[in-house]
């Protein structure tokens, strides 16, 4: 008689030997996440909250939105990624997609001129960004992960390469630059919640909600992927279509989140990380949304954190880099590498 294999392969992912036994349940997890989550998001909307409402209120909305949009689809992409590669210490960043965003930036600015990057209109500009990232990613898993003998050993080697290419490329065109136009450019390097234009937002989110319901719904999927490619096979999941549908997922949420407010390469690393030492049972119906609120709670207190006690003196992706890059250094002296 046929058996459902998820429910059995719950049951062993939830009993990994060496695993800490967790001190919360998942639902108080989840819970005390949310409220704090909440918590934080009423903070920042209402804090020193004078003047002109009508002005503030809206700018405010969209800067949380942006945040929140970058704390679901990074948290997202980051696990599923991890869970297709079977490798904790890898994030969709490592596919080049911020060593391209950072050259589509470059090439404009040297073919253009930092003024016109600046005055473009921004729907078209995102548009283009996000275009030509999925495009990038879709013909790099066309190419390396659709045919016979192919890996994603293969594409993720191929895709550190593209990467190494990309930077060494906008290297090469920021020292042929004009030091004035560089000064603009250095301003795109680096993420900001500061700048978001409210139409975009409005087209990120429904983006982030398309590609997001399909991954909810495989969250039983993933736990069987978990696994490893050979047990998920042998319990009847469809690894290589598993796998392209959720490389594609994670291309849409990375490009969208990196065309909207810039390149975070750790902070997916970072949320990830965290989620997976505070979640009881590790399941992605658990692991999903913790990771999520993490990103929320991070982003949010910590912009609001660097806007009221440090006056804005500081750029919030800058001290996620600094602590992420720490997460990483970690990672790599507990032996995570696989």
């Amino acid at each position: 008689m046929a058996t459902n294999p998820i429910p059995a392969a719950l049951s062993v992912s939830a009993r990994k030997p060496g695993r800490q036994k967790p001190v919360l349940s998942a639902g108080f997890l989840l819970a005390v996440l949310g409220v704090v989550a909440v918590a934080v998001i009423l903070v920042f909307m209402t804090i020193e909250l004078r003047g002109n409402l009508g002005y503030i209120l809206p700018r405010r909305a969209i800067k949380v939105g942006s945040m929140v949009l970058v704390a679901v689809a990074v948290g997202l992409s980051t696990v599923l990624f991890q869970t297709v590669t079977a490798n904790r210490i890898l994030t969709p960043s490592i596919m080049g997609f911020d060593a391209l965003y950072i050259l589509l930036q470059t090439v404009l600015t040297f073919v253009l001129g930092g003024q016109v990057v600046l005055s473009m209109v921004a729907p078209l500009k995102f548009g283009l960004e996000v275009l030509l990232m999925v495009a990038f990613s879709l013909l790099l898993y066309r190419w390396l992960f659709t045919g016979n003998g192919k890996s994603l050993h293969l594409m993720l080697l191929v895709g550190i390469v593209f990467g190494t290419l990309f930077r060494g490329v906008s290297a090469l065109m920021q020292r042929l630059m004009d030091p004035s136009e560089y000064l603009l450019l250095q301003d795109l390097f680096f993420a900001s919640f500061n700048q978001v234009d409210g139409t975009l937002l409005l087209v990120a989110i429904a983006a982030v909600v398309l590609v997001s319901i399909p991954a909810w719904r495989m969250r039983r999927e993933y736990d069987v992927l978990a696994l490893g490619r050979e047990t998920s096979i042998n319990l009847g999941v469809d690894h290589r279509r598993a796998a392209t549908v959720t490389l594609v997922i994670c291309s849409v949420l990375v490009a969208v989140s990196t065309a909207l407010v810039g390149p975070i390469t750790f902070f997916g690393l970072l949320v990830a990380s965290l989620a997976y030492q505070l979640v009881p049972k590790f399941t992605h119906a658990v692991v999903l949304p913790v990771a999520i609120l993490l990103g929320v709670i991070s982003l949010v207190g910590g912009q609001l954190v660097l806007e009221r006690i440090f006056d804005f003196n500081s750029a919030l992706s800058i001290v996620i880099e600094f602590i992420g890059g720490l997460v990483f250094i970690g990672l790599l002296l507990k032996g995570s590498l696989k």
